[in-house]
């Protein structure tokens, strides 16, 4: 073989070794690309309706929560829903006087995605009575007509509302709350009757996954009460 020969056949040969080069690095630079992807998708969270079971589905409650919030988007990791049902479920056939107020569970843990450090949860338990506001508190919280009882302050919002099941379990009292993000800055009624708001589309939820007759929920949002002073004995 002449030398130029070997000179031509060598350059093809390097020719064909940065193709090759290229692919790969074109691969792999795909790769990462569509993994970053992936991440960042994981970092925006999930739109208000695809949260806690889609309790979230009005436009009222819906506003309320992003308003409450900041942000339109939210994860739900810590959320323990179906083990929130089961305890009431299982109150409703244990002896009345043993389920007179059980653990709060979180039904639903929002976090803001992203890493945000806002998060609003809603915890269920079971009550003895629905109390009324402490009076003390005077105008800090707002009472509302929707169940047995509800109210809302700066920093939380309780719907009270009676489940009554089929046999064989029988009637209890469900003490739905709502806790907002800490550190609020807007004390006034729009932000209490927007935690009311949420806590009672959160308690017509779980009412309808239980199949509860009785409970006198209101629809939407509900109407302010005639007494609105009082307090919500934080």
């Amino acid at each position: 073989m002449s030398r130029s020969q070997a000179t031509s056949r060598g350059r093809k040969i390097s020719a064909i070794a940065l193709a090759s080069l290229g692919a790969v690095a074109a691969v792999v630079i795909t790769g990462c690309s569509r993994g970053s992807g992936k991440a960042a998708d994981e970092d925006h969270g999930s739109a208000v309706a695809q949260v806690c079971g889609g309790f979230v589905e009005e436009a009222p409650t819906e506003a309320a929560l992003e308003v409450v919030m900041g942000t339109e988007r939210f994860t739900d990791d810590l959320s323990e829903p179906e083990r929130a049902l089961e305890a009431l479920r299982e109150a409703a056939r244990t002896e009345q006087a043993d389920v007179s107020r059980t653990q709060a569970i979180p039904y639903c843990w929002l976090l803001s995605a992203g890493g945000g450090k806002q998060d609003l949860r809603v915890e269920l338990r079971t009550a003895a009575e629905a109390p009324a506001p402490d009076p003390r508190l005077g105008d800090q919280v707002s009472s509302f007509t929707s169940g047995e009882r509800a109210f809302a302050s700066v920093s939380r919002g309780k719907v009270y509302f009676n489940c009554r099941l089929g046999a064989p379990g029988h009637e209890i009292l469900v003490d739905t709350t709502v806790r907002g993000p800490a550190g609020s800055q807007e004390p006034g009624r729009d932000h209490r009757t927007r935690l009311i708001t949420l806590a009672n589309a959160a308690a017509r939820h779980v009412s309808a996954a239980l199949g509860c007759e009785g409970d006198r929920l209101a629809p939407g949002v509900p109407a302010p009460a005639a007494s609105t002073s009082g307090g919500a004995g934080r």
